[in-house]
């Protein structure tokens, strides 16, 4: 029997929450004998941040980008996409990105490839006039779309007048929880240093707690041009709080930091379906958030597994962080409810839901 061939589109494999995400299902699908599976990586940055199974055929462009020809460039990359599509013959293509689900879409038009794509960002995210326009234009031309929370199902239902949308969260790892004796008193973030992410604001708060024997550690770095790594250090230095505030950069073993800590705080206002969340919470750690527009609240039951804050309340925020950091039964308590809440978003239980749509 022939195997179906699957595609799958992403910019780049460098660290991040929609990288990562690609990176899982590519790991569960590698092990469907019935596909034949494949990755197209088109982005000006090619990087492998994640590792990826030795059955998937990795494609790159065999040139360099080159920014002061942008507009010339990008027409060679969508040659070189539509020219791979139409080499593979793909069963069906699955496409990552907001931004890039427009060029996925426009260098593939004519051909009759399946192409299924999925925004990766908040549903309440302003994409500008040209953007949202060429949304509007070909996000209908897709064959299917997937939505990660329910909330950006119904408006992408609206928007677009989509009749094959699905709504499937994102798979999250299974993360070996430590026992509490060998966890230290952490307060931990992972993400990007983006200003949608507030560390700067969370490190304020963490600092004016002032609670003795805690540190804070935010594993991330620099992206979007905004070099708030610097600003960061810049606001630890000034408060002398450079034992009690820790900048780790990338990190490649990001699992050991979900087993040593206690608490994960996760100040963004602005999500899709945060992975980091489900992950801390898959280490065993109850989470303080935002109750952003979408994501959070698809895994976080409030005062149960940890606490939604209302969008922007720092006090609240500072208030339930301070409780957690007081109270080992109640830290225990929402550790343990987080494990057990987060199984629904395994890998296998999301890969197959994926296949299911994507190749049915």
């Amino acid at each position: 029997m022939a195997k179906q061939i699957l595609c799958l589109v992403i910019p780049s494999l460098q660290a991040g929450g929609m990288e990562r995400v690609m990176a899982e299902l590519a790991g569960y699908f590698s092990i469907k004998e019935e596909l034949e599976l494949h990755i197209i990586l088109y982005d000006n940055k090619r990087e492998l941040f994640y590792s990826i199974p030795g059955n998937l055929t990795v494609h790159i462009p065999d040139f360099e980008f080159k920014d002061n020809w942008r507009f010339l460039y990008s027409l060679l990359t969508a040659f070189f996409l539509r020219k791979t599509v139409r080499k593979l013959k793909p069963h069906s293509i699955l496409s990552f990105g907001e931004y890039w689900n427009s060029f996925v879409l426009l260098s593939l038009i004519g051909l009759r490839y399946p192409v299924f794509i999925s925004d990766r960002c908040s549903p309440a995210k302003n994409f500008g006039l040209l953007h949202s326009a060429l949304r509007k234009i070909l996000y209908p031309g897709a064959s299917g779309i997937i939505a990660q929370t329910q909330i950006a199902g119904d408006l992408y239902s609206m928007l677009f007048k989509h009749r094959n949308i699905m709504v499937i969260g994102n798979p999250v790892r299974s993360i070996s929880p430590f026992p509490d004796n060998r966890r230290e008193n952490i307060v931990l973030m992972v993400g990007r240093f983006v200003n949608t992410k507030n560390q700067d604001r969370l490190i304020n708060l963490f600092l004016d707690l002032n609670i003795p024997g805690w540190q804070l550690f935010l594993v991330g770095y620099d992206h979007l041009k905004q070099k708030n790594s610097g600003k960061l250090q810049a606001i630890i230095d000034d408060r002398n709080a450079g034992d009690r505030v820790i900048l780790t950069g990338k990190v490649s073993d990001v699992d050991s930091y979900y087993q040593r800590s206690k608490i994960f705080a996760f100040t963004s206002t602005s999500e899709g379906f945060p992975n980091v969340i489900g992950e801390a919470m898959s280490a065993g750690l109850p989470v303080v958030a935002f109750d952003c527009v979408a994501g959070p609240s698809e895994m976080i039951r409030d005062g149960e597994n940890g606490y939604l804050i209302p969008l922007n309340d720092y006090n609240e925020f500072r208030e339930k962080l301070k409780t957690l950091m007081i109270n080992e039964d109640l830290r225990r308590s929402m550790g343990s409810n987080a494990g057990s809440a987060i199984k629904d978003f395994s890998v296998n239980e999301i890969g197959e839901k994926y296949l299911k749509f994507i190749l049915s």
